[in-house]
């Protein structure tokens, strides 16, 4: 009996270590979710940012419109085209808290030179660092995927994009207040977004250093992850018709097995295989008809919208100068961040079947943003120009989502992550190539105004793409349905006939 009572105790015993170890595996996430939701909180939370093109045009920088269009903002898309791939790859190379860490050195330098720089040349390598700020935010997203296990993917994916546009929302929200009812100058709005970003910079330190990532530090993920390839295997069951057929599709978006890894160990020989699985992976997920189109979609819109984003302010600032009017960039800017989350959240319950009438969608509210454009570039009111602002982000915001969700939808998160990469690298492209030849002084250098023509042509021709697209796809659907109608009526009919001599047979017979 003694026995028989020991080996009870020793078995409760175990039971409850199990238990606890169990319970603390679990809890695991929440301590870097809400580390990382702090981060992109005060990242976000700038409430200078709606009102850098009055600031820099006023009397604490006294620099021209045309110097701060033509010479300064350009910058931006250059440094951050030139730092968006390396840093893409560092990223994954070094596990993402470095990088989170060099983010929030740029933020801090960015505003300090906001704050105590002077003249053309020290904005423009302001904007450069900015660049740099925007280059490494894909740290931030990818950052919470290497230390959670994948059944809480879904969760903090949405509490980290839930808390970035609460606080942009709140940052413009609490600059308009400010300055429209306290009478906060510009200069202590950006002093209050330097505090804002050093405590983002301090909460990255509390951040755990992750011991896996996507690419280079996949043995790690193996032995954290229980199951991974089920996972991908989960993801990839719906995927194009060329990965499906593919043999390897399972292993290419979970990456070698830690075998091969030890049998080349040389870190030039495994940057090497990686780089080559990457271009592999590419390769595959654009033969799919589909996800190539949405991507062509993606990278020419967000370039226009990100183009469009860049210089608003300075077209506001036209139609109502800063200096001898009220502004109310930022509570624009609440408005557009709210009513772009309410549309994006708008898709999760929209019932259409995306692969015959998405493209249809993305032409007609390309066209709505070609519209929006126009009406900014032809009106003269500054109401105008703020309703055209909001209409043209609400359905940028609305479509991306869905561009979003279509192409995630048949990958795996490595895949994902390598397309999201690379549509946005092409839209940076596309986007320099529109600076250069639109707004930088060394190319036509057009006044804003011209350039928000420009801009709704460019997204007219976007509509015009896929319109023409759709109805092609629309009128061969119907073709393939009539073809199809046409084959089952004999096949009907032939079916008929010999049920009918049957019951011939069968009655004369009676």
């Amino acid at each position: 009996m003694e026995v028989g009572k020991e080996e009870l105790k020793q078995t409760s015993f175990a039971a409850r270590i199990m238990g606890c170890w169990k319970q603390e595996e679990t809890n695991t996430w929440i301590f870097p979710t809400l580390v990382l939701c702090l981060y992109g909180f005060f990242y976000m939370m700038k409430p200078s940012e709606p009102f850098l093109t009055p600031y820099l045009t006023g009397p604490d920088k006294n620099l021209t419109i045309d110097e701060v269009t033509n010479q300064i903002f350009p910058v931006w898309t250059y440094s951050y085209l030139a730092l968006l791939l390396p840093v893409f790859l560092i990223t994954d190379y070094v596990r993402y808290k470095p990088v989170l860490l060099l983010q929030g050195i740029s933020y801090i330098v960015t505003w300090l030179l906001l704050l105590f720089a002077h003249g053309v040349v020290a904005m423009q390598v302001m904007e450069f660092f900015y660049g740099m700020v925007t280059a490494t935010e894909v740290a931030y997203y990818a950052y919470i995927y290497s230390v959670v296990s994948t059944d809480h993917y879904q969760r903090v994916t949405s509490y980290c994009r839930s808390i970035t546009l609460v606080a942009a929302t709140l940052a413009a929200a609490l600059g308009q207040l400010l300055v429209s009812l306290a009478d906060v100058s510009y200069f202590h709005l950006n002093a209050i977004t330097l505090a804002s970003v050093s405590l983002a910079f301090l909460c990255s330190f509390l951040l755990p250093m992750p011991q896996k990532s996507m690419f280079f530090h996949q043995k790690a993920a193996s032995e954290t992850l229980p199951h991974p390839q089920a996972a991908v295997a989960t993801l990839g069951s719906n995927g194009p018709p060329s990965c499906q057929q593919d043999k390897d599709c399972a292993a290419a978006g979970t990456g070698p097995a830690p075998q091969q890894q030890a049998e080349q160990p040389k870190p030039q020989n495994h940057m090497l295989r990686v780089l080559l699985q990457l271009s592999r992976d590419l390769r595959d997920c654009y033969s799919s008809r589909k996800l190539l189109y949405w991507s062509l979609w993606w990278a020419l819109a967000t370039a226009g919208f990100n183009q469009v984003v860049n210089y608003i302010q300075v077209l506001w600032d036209s139609r109502a100068p800063s200096h001898s009017s009220a502004v109310y960039n930022g509570a624009v800017e609440a408005i557009a961040t709210f009513l772009s989350s309410v549309t994006s959240f708008m898709v999760a319950y929209v019932k259409v079947n995306w692969d015959l009438f998405g493209e249809l969608a993305l032409g007609i509210f390309s066209t709505i943003d070609a519209g929006s454009l126009f009406l900014m570039h032809f009106t003269t009111n500054i109401w105008s120009c703020y309703a055209g602002y909001l209409i043209f982000k609400a359905s940028y915001m609305l479509l991306i989502t869905i561009a979003t969700f279509q192409i995630a939808v048949n990958l795996s998160m490595e895949r994902y992550a390598l397309m999201f990469g690379l549509n946005n690298f092409i839209a940076l492209v596309i986007q320099t190539i529109l600076t250069v030849v639109v707004v930088d002084s060394k190319g036509l250098g057009l006044d804003i105004v011209t350039q928000f023509l420009i801009y709704g042509s460019y997204f007219a021709v976007i509509a015009g793409i896929f319109l023409i697209r759709s109805i092609c796809m629309l009128l061969s659907s119907k073709c393939r349905r009539k073809i199809a109608r046409s084959w089952k009526e004999p096949l009907n009919l032939t079916e008929q006939e010999p049920k009918e001599q049957t019951m011939t047979g069968y009655t004369t017979r009676l």
